[in-house]
């Protein structure tokens, strides 16, 4: 297990380190792995030249944004899968989770299509609707909602308690890791995302951390690599203390999203 974490956390180690090189120093051969002169310059330096609090007040804004409607829809929807039954419940519900099979590329053109029509693209506002619904969060919290016992929503319908009211007050605060665990699995899939971003959002000013840091080495014959890693180095800072935060829920979610109780 040391050897397998020593191997996962190396790169890690290097970027950090290769955050506090000069330019020059970052791809040197042999590799150096501790700099002789620690630029910690480079942490100011990132924020004067260049739009890191634009790009990260973008990424922030869609990450959580994105967290919250899915949490949200998935919750929803994923109460009706388990708690409410229809007619052609499980056909539809299979259907839906089948979508999760499908590659993006596949219908990433027409997505496009119909955005660009509605004017939709260059705006923060594509990348939140096109993400704002994911059948792995209503699978996630359907196996949660499936460990809840029926007769806590057997008896609130006694007592008059709509099916909402049941979903809000009862279900909802009884699923807290999986929700823990749904929001840290969005937060940072949004926060991470490239593809996205680089297709819909063209003015610079809209640019999230990926996009904006692809702009230091757009030129490699004048590529600021040390900030480049500088910049990466504060990118996973959000995510590390997030999932620092919320690692005893999410473990607990995704180890019992599974059970039926």
């Amino acid at each position: 297990m040391i050897i397998a974490a020593a191997g996962i956390l190396l790169p890690f180690f290097w970027m950090i380190m290769s955050s506090l090189k000069s330019s020059n120093e970052v791809f040197t051969a042999p590799i150096v792995w501790i700099p002789e002169t620690f630029m910690w310059s480079n942490y100011v330096d990132i924020w004067t030249k260049s739009d890191i609090f634009v790009w990260t007040r973008n990424t922030l804004v869609l990450s959580v944004a994105v967290t919250f409607l899915q949490v949200l829809t998935g919750s929803f929807a994923a109460y009706g899968f388990a708690k409410i039954r229809f007619p052609g419940r499980d056909i539809l519900f299979l259907t839906y989770i089948g979508t999760i099979a499908v590659p993006w590329q596949s219908y990433m053109i027409p997505q496009f299509v119909i955005l660009s029509k509605v004017g939709l693209t260059n705006t923060l506002w594509a990348i939140i609707l096109l993400q704002a619904f994911g059948a792995f969060g209503v699978f996630l919290m359907k196996q949660y909602y499936e460990t809840i016992p029926e007769e806590l929503s057997e008896a609130a319908r006694i007592d008059g308690l709509t099916e909402y009211g049941i979903w809000r007050r009862i279900v909802l605060p009884l699923t807290i890791p999986a929700i823990a665990s749904l929001s840290l699995l969005t937060f940072v899939n949004t926060w991470n995302d490239y593809i996205g971003p680089l297709i819909y959002l063209r003015s610079p000013e809209l640019w999230t951390l990926q996009l904006g840091l692809r702009s230091f080495v757009t030129n490699l014959y004048d590529a600021n690599y040390a900030l480049l890693f500088t910049g990466l180095t504060l990118s996973v800072v959000p995510i590390a203390i997030i999932f620092l935060l919320g690692q005893r829920y999410f473990v607990e979610g995704v180890a019992t999203s599974g059970m039926k109780g």
